[in-house]
Formats: structure tokens, sequence, C-alpha cells
């Protein structure tokens, strides 16, 4: 039977845009064993996908925020001679760094086709060029179009179970939440400061959501979010108080509370991409990131962004314009984006 790799770990977004090319994989490869190296944290929000055997958790760091494991990391090369035992027939290497492909390179895998960035070339069987310009999903197809995979569709999906949903419906009964009541998903953190819209600006549109618009507001997010969500400074007092899920759901429980939501409102980040995967319209705040590489897909939505001539940035340092890109996103422009909804 033949033996597959795929390379993706870290980031819940690039996680979401990877199914495409995993069902397309697939497709091509109907008998074949496929496994994917994915991180701890970011790796639950596929646990469901039907496209893959069996998912490798990479954990060997936890510096970004939203990183998390179990017990103590593992070493880089504890997973090069875990890899080398299963005798890969093939890596796709979709993290564009130098140190993933030296972990297919020194794990044996034959046959190593990925992104030709990072000066990594040398350490792959098969090089594609990375276009900064392009959807990442599209990103990602364009590996499997350079190994002659036929591509049928790119749509996103995203898998929810039984479980899952047992459980967020009893979170919303110990929260009292009504059912009777339209739900809205505001997602006010991100991974990268320099990608979040104002606090008062958010402060706003949630007043306008629960005092005017009579919506139900949850947050979701990591444990590591909720102390934001509970400082929101509000002007007015709300008729519908938000429920603040942060510490208590996962990633999966986050893609069932996206379902269940009328739309969601949020920075730039892989909540977006949730939401696209479950079919939920998406009012998106886009600020220093390439629009056209990370905008969420899907009809319907409504993504704002304003044009700067410092935009796109790196978005690695702090922001020496105040973060233009994102100010001249105005609280008026998302209310008129919630009302333009039809909810």
């Amino acid at each position: 039977m033949k033996k597959i790799l795929v390379v993706r770990y870290r980031f819940i977004g690039d996680m979401i845009l990877t199914v495409p090319f995993l069902r397309n994989l697939r497709y091509a490869n109907p008998d074949a064993q496929i496994d994917m190296l994915v991180a701890p944290n970011s790796g639950e929000v596929i646990e469901d996908c039907p496209y893959v055997n069996n998912f490798i958790y990479f954990d060997t760091t936890r510096k970004h925020k939203y990183e998390n494991g179990e017990g103590r990391t593992k070493s880089f090369w504890h997973y090069v001679f875990e890899l080398r035992k299963q005798k890969y027939d093939k890596a796709y290497v979709l993290k564009r760094s130098l140190s993933s492909a030296l972990l297919c390179f020194y794990a044996g895998i034959k046959e190593r086709i990925g992104f030709d960035t990072e000066n990594r070339g040398f350490l792959l069987t098969k090089k594609v060029a990375y276009d900064t310009q392009k959807h990442e999903s599209l990103c990602f197809l364009d590996v499997l179009k350079s190994d002659n995979i036929e591509i049928k569709d790119t749509y996103l999906e995203a898998w929810i179970n039984e479980e899952t949903k047992r459980r967020v419906e009893e979170l919303f009964i110990k929260n009292n939440l009504n059912n009777t009541i339209p739900k809205v998903t505001v997602n006010v953190a991100a991974s990268n400061e320099n990608k979040e819209w104002d606090i008062n600006n958010y402060a706003r549109i949630i007043e306008y959501l629960s005092n005017k618009k009579n919506m139900q507001v949850i947050f979701i997010g990591a444990p590591s979010d909720k102390e934001v969500y509970e400082n929101i400074p509000y002007k007015e007092e709300l008729k519908i108080t938000p429920i603040n899920l942060c510490s208590q759901v996962n990633i999966k429980d986050s893609l069932y509370i996206l379902k269940q939501s009328e739309f969601i409102i949020g920075n730039d980040s892989g909540t977006l991409h949730m939401a696209s995967a479950v079919g939920t319209k998406v009012i998106g705040i886009y600020g220093p990131m390439p629009f056209e590489k990370w905008k969420a897909l899907g009809d319907g939505n409504i993504l704002l962004k304003s044009d700067v001539a410092c935009a796109p940035c790196s978005k690695s340092n702090k922001c020496p314009n105040n973060k233009a890109c994102l100010k001249n996103i105005s609280v008026e422009q998302v209310k008129s984006a919630i009302d333009s909804l039809k909810h």
C-alpha cells in the first residue's frame, strides 16, 4: 500500500485551507495510507477529516500564543526517527519552512514535493513556485498540480461529530442561552496585535448587536483570550449579555458554535476560515495581511479593508503608522454590513 505524508503544522486557518488539498489527494489515491503531520492545537480543527488515515502531532515548541500540548515537548530528531520507521513513499511539504523540508529529508522519504521557499529547494525532489498573491488554499493545490494530480473541486468543508454537538448544547443550557434569540459570534482577538481592530470599536458593535438588533453575542477563543473579552469597554448597558466561552470550549466546539451563528464579525484570523468551512457568513475586518491571499472564502461574505500605501506589510513589528489600515474601517461600515446581511 502506498504511504503518503502531508506536512502542514501550526495555525488554525492554514489547517482549514488544506482541506481541498486533502480531498483532491484522496480522489487521486483512494487506497493509499494518507497521514498528516499537524500541531496539537491547530490540528484539532480537522481531526474528523475523512481524507486522512492518521494524524501525527508535531509538538516541539510552544512559543506561539495559541500553541499547546500535553506533557513535555519532543525534539526534532524524535520525529525524524518516528517518521523514518513509517517508510513513507512520498511527502507533500506544505509547510514552507526550511526545518519541515529537513525533517522529510532526514526521515528518508524518497519523494519530497513542496514550495521552493527559504532556500530549501535542494532538499526537495520536486520544487513548486510559491505565489505570494494567490489565495493560500489554491497555493496548496498548486503542489498537487505539480505532481500531475487533477483538481476536481476547491470548496472548504469541516466536520462536527455528535459528541461535540451534545457538549455544546449542554454548554448553551448551562450558560442560560435563549435559543429563540439569533446568535452571532464576535472575534475580538487575533494571533498578532497588528491585525486587531480597536477594542472600543468592537464595544460599539456589540452594543449595536445587543441593544438594536436583539442578538445574542458569543465569544470563543483560547483561555488566554478570556480576559480580553471580560474587559471590553462598553458605554451602554447591554440588553442581552454576551456569553464568554473562551475557557469552556475547544476548537471542535467552536466549529459547532460558528455553525449555529447567523454570522461572525471578526479580525483576520483562522476563526473566519472556520466559519467559512461550516457555511456561516463572515463580516471580516482586514488590515496588514495580503487580502487576496488570506480572505475568507464563500458567497455572501462582507470583507472590509482600506487601501493604504503601507499595506500589506510584514506585521512583524509594532506598526509605525498606528494601524492606519484598520483605523480607516469605521464602526458605521460594520453596522451597515450587519444590516445588509439577512438574518
